[in-house]
């Protein structure tokens, strides 16, 4: 089973939290805070695997945890760090966010990219210590890992697509070419599914030619096979339309090139501009004699017509017989000339905002204040959260640095300007006191 496309759920591990201990050892005096650290929580690692060419791995296995960071412990131990996932994909396989579609990463030129870093472990208390505050009764908590619900979408890597109509000899071209060996039969939709094979010419020098099931008329709108492969010639530096000059299925040749012409534009524009060859197939149905290939549009009026057809689009026209391996020489080296003067395979972008490791921490800036139903102002956000999550209400020390923590923030601020006044009730995350200002 061929699968190109599919979407998945991950989550990197959440950071230990820090570690609240004091060193208590038998004549050693003034021990003071010893809390350990918290272990880094696991990433989330994508990794090419050049032996993979579909999803399938993901059928069944769509939802992948890293773990989660040790906490801390006294004698100041650090918590172990959480061990990475690695998710291995094929090359040419695009990750993209579900909800916006943007792309995140094309896993062509890279061999290995993390998607989501987990959590920073949180401080121990004995990074608290002041010469004013020397019994800290508090410790960071860990960071919560990223998570996302990716999609991930293959897109083949190759220099050449065939594209053409059903039995129009695309799989015979694919395998008179190269080592591929695609199923070849005298019915329509054969293949079904996209093959690769890589064409030698001459020495070390080569290039990849992808195979795409054949299409229909309303392919790009979902008819037939054809969409749900197009996206693998998307790379494609350049194509090779297939078209059965002898009419042995009784179409038109030219009519075959218009309409996978117009289903290429339909599908993409810019595809349907890359620079293209037309390999009028079968030539051996109309003539066995391969000195008389040129002379066929002269003889013939359907191939004539083929001929003026893709005179107006721009493309050169070679006769071949895929089945009887007549004139390839001729077709492969036309391809590799114009392979020699276009730029390399295409890769994706990133459309995500560059964003640095520090700046994807919790900020204060996005905690908010919100008046509730019963006039008290209530207060969200997750780096809020955390510094809640750490405190020590019953603590003195602590509830000093949870105030100092707000002061410095912001966040008192922040409350003064959304109209909080004098003996106004404050609620934070279960939390509630008086506001004295």
């Amino acid at each position: 089973m061929f699968i190109d496309k599919i979407k998945i759920f991950v989550k990197a591990g959440d950071g230990g939290n820090g570690a609240v201990s004091f060193r208590r050892e038998k004549y050693v005096a003034k021990g003071g805070p010893d809390g350990g650290d918290g272990g880094n929580g696991g990433n989330i690692i994508f990794r090419i695997d050049e032996g993979a060419n579909t999803l399938l791995a993901f059928r069944y296995k769509r939802k992948f945890v890293a773990e989660n960071g040790g906490d801390g412990q006294g004698s100041k131990f650090h918590g172990k760090n959480g061990e990475d996932v690695i998710i291995s994909v094929p090359r040419g396989t695009l990750i993209r966010e579900s909800e916006s579609g943007r792309i995140i990463m094309d896993m062509s030129e890279v061999n290995e990219f993390t998607v989501c870093r987990g959590g920073r472990g949180g401080w121990g208390n004995k990074h608290f210590a002041t010469p004013t505050r020397q019994i800290p009764r508090f410790a960071k908590s860990g960071l919560p890992g990223e998570e996302k619900e990716i999609t991930l979408e293959l897109k083949m890597i190759a220099d050449v697509g065939l594209a053409g109509l059903p039995s129009a000899g695309k799989s015979s071209l694919l395998a008179a070419l190269s080592a591929a060996r695609p199923k070849i039969a005298e019915y329509h939709f054969t293949t079904l599914e996209p093959s690769l094979g890589v064409v030698n010419t001459g020495g070390e020098s080569g290039f990849v030619m992808a195979d795409i099931p054949g299409l229909i008329e309303g392919a790009a709108e979902g008819a037939g096979l054809g969409h749900d492969f197009l996206r693998h010639i998307e790379r494609c530096r350049m194509l090779v339309q297939v078209v059965d000059v002898s009419g042995s299925e009784g179409r038109s040749p030219a009519d075959d090139l218009r309409v996978i012409s117009d289903e290429l534009m339909r599908f993409s524009p810019e595809l349907a501009s890359r620079p293209r060859i037309v390999a009028a197939n079968k030539a051996d149905l109309l003539t066995s004699d391969e000195s008389e290939f040129l002379e066929i549009p002269s003889v013939y009026e359907s191939a004539a017509e083929l001929e003026e057809e893709a005179a107006k689009m721009g493309y050169r026209v070679i006769y071949i017989s895929a089945a009887q391996k007549i004139n390839l020489a001729a077709l492969k080296n036309e391809i590799k000339r114009m392979l020699d003067e276009l730029p390399p395979v295409l890769t994706y972008e990133s459309e995500l905002p560059d964003v640095s490791e520090a700046e994807t921490a919790c900020s204060p800036d996005d905690v908010t204040v919100a008046r509730g139903d019963d006039g008290s102002f209530i207060c969200e956000g997750d780096w809020l959260k955390l510094l809640v999550g750490r405190v020590n209400f019953d603590d003195r020390e602590s509830l000093m640095y949870f105030e100092n923590s707000l002061n410095k923030a912001g966040i008192i601020d922040k409350l003064r300007d959304s109209g909080c006044a004098e003996g106004d009730t404050v609620s934070m995350y279960g939390i509630e006191f008086d506001f004295i200002d």
